[in-house]
Parts: C-alpha cells; sequence; structure tokens
C-alpha cells in the first residue's frame, strides 16, 4: 500500500481446483477467491461445477488436484469437521435442522467446542441472542422447529451458523422456497454479516437477488470458472451471455390472443385452509397464473384441484362436466394431472432411470398382460425427453444424478405421456437455472398452443408476471384480485399480494 502497510491477505483463495467423476469433469483448474466482508455471487446453469465447489470448500468432496488458504495460511478442509474448524460454515438450500428439536437446541446441534453440558438458562440465553441478531427475536427458544414457518426456518439455519462463529458464510439458494417479503429479511441479514466483516459466498438463481446484495459475480461453466467480475460492470443480459455462452434473447415465450372455450371453472368454491370462496376460470390454451407469499392459499387452489386438498363447497367444471375427482388416479383418468413443488420427495424416483421416471405415471400404457414393452417404453420416453430438450443418451441414467434443471424438466415431462388436458403445475422452476426456465416457459407456452390449459401456482411474482395470460393474487387465504397478464406492472403484483397499495 501507499503508506507502506502490507494489503491484508484475501479471506479466501482456491487455486487450480479440479474434481473428476468417472468420465464427468466437475471442476477443471477452478480458481475462487474471497476478500474479508466481501459478497460474491457464485452464478452458473445447473451442472455448471457450484455445487460441487460448495462441497469443497464444506468439506464434503476432496478435490483431485488444487490448493486453498484462508487469511494467507493453507488449510486442510478434507472433511466437514476441519471446514467448521477452518471458519467455514454453509446455509443449505435443505434444512438441517431437527424439527422434533427445540429452537434453542437446533442452535447448538453440531457445534464445534461446545460445552459438555448446557444449562437451560446459558441455552436459552445464547439463542435469544443470536435469533435477534436474524430478525427471529419474537420466537420463543423452547419451540420446536416444527412448528416454524418455512422462512422462519431458513432464518433458523443463519443462525445456527451465527452459533459457529464462522469467517465464511456460504447460502446455498436460501430464498428457493421463500416469497419476496421473506426473501427481503434473508438479504438483510446477508448484508449485516458483510457489513460485520463476514465474507460471503451466495448461490442462487434469482439473478435480482445478484444485484441487490454483491459485490462481485463469478461464473462458472462447464465446471470451469471464468474471471469475475464487479456487479457495476454487468447488467443481466451479460450475467446470462456469461453463464450460458450466448445470448437468451428472451426469458418468456410470446403471449398470444387466448380465443378457446372456457375449460376450468370455478363458482364460489370453498377450501379446507382458505377463508373465503374462490370463484375464477381458465380457457382452452392460456396458461392461469396464482401467486402469492407462502402461506397465501395459491397453492391450496391447485391442490384442491389435483384432489390433495379438499374441496368443501361450490361448483368445479372441467369441459362443463363437474370435476367428481376424488383423488389423484381418477383425476389422471379425466384428464388432469398434477406436477408438485416438491420434486426431491414426490416429482422424481431419483434411484430410477430417467426412461422409468418419464414413463412412471402412464407405464400401464405400454404394458400386456402385466409385461412392460420395453421399446414402446422407450420411444415414448424418447418423445418426452426430445420436448423437454433433455439429452436422449442419458436416458438410462438415473435421475438423482442429473442437474436440478434437468430433474425438474422429467418431473415436469412425465405427465404429458398421459396426454392431458388440464396441468397444474406448483413452483415449476424453483432451483432451476435461466437456461432451463426458458426451455420450461417455452414447453408450457407451447402446451398451451395445443389446446391445453395450464394452471401455475408460484411464490415468485416475476415469473407469472412474465409468463401467464391471466393473474390471480391470494394473500392471507383469500383471492385479492384477478385480472389479464397485460392489466399488471409487475409493482402492482408485488404490491397485491403483500396487501399494500402500489407505490
Amino acid at each position: 500500500m501507499a503508506d507502506g502497510t502490507p494489503a491484508a491477505p484475501a479471506r479466501l483463495v482456491a487455486t487450480g481446483l479440479s474434481k473428476r467423476y468417472g468420465a464427468v469433469q466437475a471442476l477443471a483448474d477452478v480458481d475462487f477467491d474471497l476478500q474479508p466482508g466481501e459478497v460474491v455471487a457464485l452464478l452458473g446453469e445447473n451442472g455448471a461445477g457450484k455445487s460441487t465447489l460448495v462441497k469443497v470448500l464444506s468439506g464434503l468432496v476432496t478435490p483431485d488436484t488444487g490448493t486453498i488458504t484462508m487469511d494467507g495460511e493453507a488449510v486442510n478442509i478434507s472433511s466437514s469437521a476441519r471446514s467448521q474448524a477452518a471458519g467455514i460454515a454453509v446455509v443449505q438450500q435443505e434444512y438441517s435442522t431437527v424439527g422434533a428439536l427445540s429452537v434453542a437446541e437446533n442452535l447448538v446441534l453440531g457445534k464445534a467446542n461446545s460445552p459438555f453440558l448446557w444449562t437451560r438458562g446459558r441455552l436459552r440465553s445464547e439463542a435469544q441472542a443470536l435469533l435477534g441478531e436474524v430478525g427471529l427475536g419474537h420466537i420463543d427458544p423452547s419451540t420446536k422447529v416444527e412448528e416454524l414457518s418455512v422462512a422462519e426456518m431458513q432464518l433458523l439455519e443463519v443462525a445456527r451458523v451465527l452459533a459457529r462463529e464462522a469467517r465464511v458464510v456460504i447460502f446455498d439458494e436460501p430464498t428457493a422456497a421463500l416469497s419476496d417479503a421473506e426473501t427481503e429479511k434473508v438479504l438483510a441479514v446477508v448484508r449485516g454479516l458483510a457489513a460485520k466483516g463476514i465474507s460471503i459466498v451466495y448461490v442462487t438463481h434469482r439473478l435480482p437477488e445478484v444485484f441487490a446484495i454483491a459485490d462481485r459475480v463469478s461464473i462458472f461453466r462447464n465446471g470451469r470458472s471464468l474471471p469475475s467480475v464487479a456487479i457495476g460492470d454487468i447488467d443481466v443480459a451479460g450475467i446470462i451471455q456469461m453463464m450460458l455462452g450466448r445470448t437468451l434473447e428472451t426469458m418468456y415465450p410470446e403471449r398470444k390472443p387466448v380465443a378457446g372455450d372456457e375449460r376450468l371453472v370455478l363458482r364460489e368454491v370453498v377450501i379446507s385452509g382458505l377463508s373465503a370462496p374462490v370463484s375464477l376460470s381458465a380457457r382452452r390454451g392460456e396458461i392461469l397464473g396464482l401467486t402469492g407469499q407462502l402461506g397465501s392459499g395459491a397453492d391450496l387452489v391447485v391442490k384442491a384441484l389435483a384432489s390433495e386438498t379438499p374441496i368443501l363447497g361450490g361448483v368445479v367444471e372441467v369441459d362443463g362436466s363437474p370435476l367428481k375427482a376424488k383423488d389423484r388416479s381418477k383425476g389422471l383418468a379425466d384428464g388432469i394431472t398434477y406436477c408438485s413443488p416438491d420434486r426431491k420427495r414426490s416429482g422424481i424416483f431419483a434411484g430410477l432411470s430417467i426412461v422409468r421416471n418419464l414413463s412412471s405415471s402412464w407405464l400401464s400404457s405400454v404394458a400386456t398382460a402385466g409385461t412392460v414393452s420395453t421399446r414402446r417404453e422407450r420411444t415414448a420416453a424418447e418423445a418426452l425427453a426430445s420436448a423437454f430438450a433433455i439429452d436422449s443418451k442419458r436416458l438410462g441414467s438415473s435421475v438423482g444424478k442429473l442437474s436440478g434443471g434437468n430433474q425438474q424438466k422429467v418431473a415436469l415431462a412425465k405427465w404429458l405421456g398421459n396426454n392431458p388436458t388440464l396441468f397444474l403445475v406448483e413452483e415449476p422452476t424453483r432451483g432451476v437455472d435461466v437456461g432451463a426456465r426458458s426451455d420450461i416457459y417455452a414447453k408450457l407456452r407451447g402446451l398451451c398452443e395445443q389446446g391445453m390449459t395450464v394452471v401455475v401456482s408460484s411464490s415468485d411474482t416475476n415469473e407469472i408476471h412474465g409468463l401467464c395470460d391471466t393473474i390471480a393474487t391470494f394473500y392471507h387465504g383469500e383471492m385479492v384480485g384477478v385480472g389479464p397478464a397485460d392489466d399488471w406492472t409487475e409493482d402492482a403484483l408485488v404490491a397485491a399480494v403483500m396487501n399494500r397499495s402500489e407505490k
């Protein structure tokens, strides 16, 4: 430095990291650095290498080659315990808390250098201090974690990291399941941590969040790291081009006038969990979007149509006939299919091949006397894979080995073999990169152009505004607005789901 004081070393430097799994080069000579108090957004398509880098830094994966230093000193983080001891902590996308234990007990669970015996008073005192730092000061530390909301559980994950006194915190898609208002709480915590000098690695597919909190972006493509870029020197289009290696002309397909007859009609429908009846309609060839914050009730409408949630009263008609489906199998027979928001728990069979996943809902149609024709099954599966841009050469691979984006494509595509007329979809692109999002949006629009009706429930207001023809908004269990997409601005849509006037 000009005054002769040596520059402080980087908080973390990873040099020449490589990792191969058989024929797959997950990381190839990757470089990554992080300064004290800096927020670096780690971006890339699903399968680009981000998750592998996170696993290396958290001690879950040992690289084949490469070195890592922390504050100028070489570190060995070949296990999760060593990673934690080095000052690295991870806020996981999937919660690591134990639901049956209290909030206070979860905060010290797995913490290194904890006392052998905790007194109830000390446990409560430390928990209250940590909860206050992440905006959960209103939570009683004795509350069971299973009683918390989704957003509260995510913030609890952050509090657990604070309990470990980390120097580097990795946020792995922390807002994937959160609404806009809940996301802002997490971003505020990230800003606060950085202000205290803690270094942040922020992994996300939500680009607006990147511009809200990041100092730099580090983009991965095909297992390689590209030179990082200061956030002020790049825009959304530039990020997408670096991620994909090409320009993306538009995220959402063009909306066209919908002139089809009414396919779905709800008249004063009373749904378990909603505080007021719902009246809606959707035409052939239309995408109807339902949106609101988590817990608003938008998802309950889709679940009710899919026979996942009880309909207590009112009239539901599909193509002019009363809906009589009492379970999923009856709905499937009537041309109604439903894609769950949780692909890992109820959308895919991770241990089975892509072919068997794609055929899982229509396997009987390619079977005779209980014997499956593998030739007919594969032919039909290849057609579905092609429709969703899934590599047909990998049809024999386990779905669990695919990237999140390709897993979501499989979860959606498998239902199309039933030739549905009404396709119900919750959170269609949760945890999916921009390239896969664009593919999914294009396919949903293409299905509508073939005469299908699609009902989408999503807490992502940008997605609903860009994709849908008609939009209904929900707040605290009640539908508070409905109208053509062209009548909504994105600001008005956000205001509606937060129950405030547009400013």
